[in-house]
């Protein structure tokens, strides 16, 4: 089953004379992991952007989940992102005043299916998922988002993303504020978790030293090339 489908994108920037986005064709699979590296400046943040619908796009250009997202518009599109994509920022837009429990949950807040999809007990998956990922210290638990370091930020982060199985997460440079050996672990980790929960992840990031982690790796620049 194919979670994400890419055909004939363009996007321009209001103003620009100039395409951003001029995609053929790009596919991700159902539970797939792929890695798509390319330099800074180059558009990736951009096509994570057109994918989740946060840019316009033209309608029949970009499907997750069988979804036409450039056909679906206002609060409508709202609810199909949050029911169907996690995701994760380079600015890690967590609640500062939430604990890490509580920035979590939030997507089952919103989202109906993504709350029934986390269990009869969102609460324990929200903490499950934390554990897994690293912080387990109950210490943590009772501090909100803003006093915690900027790797376990990330992390909370990932967890909001997984909560309730969505069918699509991506992640635009999640590694940046992490060691070498902190980078390892958090992709393992984040890609077990999408396997478990037949999450397709598409993960952008220009540090190629993380490509071994996926099932494909794709450069930005040669899918990026022109459609006609």
């Amino acid at each position: 089953m194919t979670t994400l489908k890419v055909q004939n994108l363009i996007f321009s920037w209001p103003g620009s004379e100039n395409a951003t986005l001029r995609i053929p064709d790009l596919s991700l699979d159902q539970g797939e992991r792929m890695f798509l590296f390319g330099p800074s400046g180059c558009g990736k943040s951009t096509l994570l952007s057109a994918i989740a619908g946060v840019v316009d796009v033209a309608p029949g250009a970009i499907l997750v989940a069988d979804k036409d997202v450039g056909a679906v518009k206002g609060g409508a599109l709202d609810r199909f992102r949050v029911d169907h994509i996690g995701m994760i920022f380079q600015v890690f837009n967590l609640i500062p005043w939430l604990t890490p429990v509580e920035n979590v949950l939030l997507p089952c807040t919103f989202s109906t299916r993504r709350r029934e999809r986390a269990g009869e007990n969102p609460e324990r998956t929200a903490q499950r998922l934390l554990d897994e990922l690293g912080l387990s210290d109950p210490s943590l638990g009772l501090k909100k988002a803003i006093e915690l370091s900027v790797g376990q930020q990330q992390r909370v982060a990932a967890a909001r993303a997984l909560i309730g199985a969505p069918d699509l997460i991506l992640a635009d440079e999640p590694t940046s504020a992490l060691d070498e050996d902190a980078k390892a672990s958090f992709v393992d980790l984040l890609g077990q978790e999408c396997a478990a929960s037949g999450t397709a992840l598409l993960f952008v990031s220009h540090d190629r030293s993380l490509e071994r982690h996926f099932d494909r790796s794709v450069n930005f620049n040669d899918l990026n090339r022109g459609a006609t």
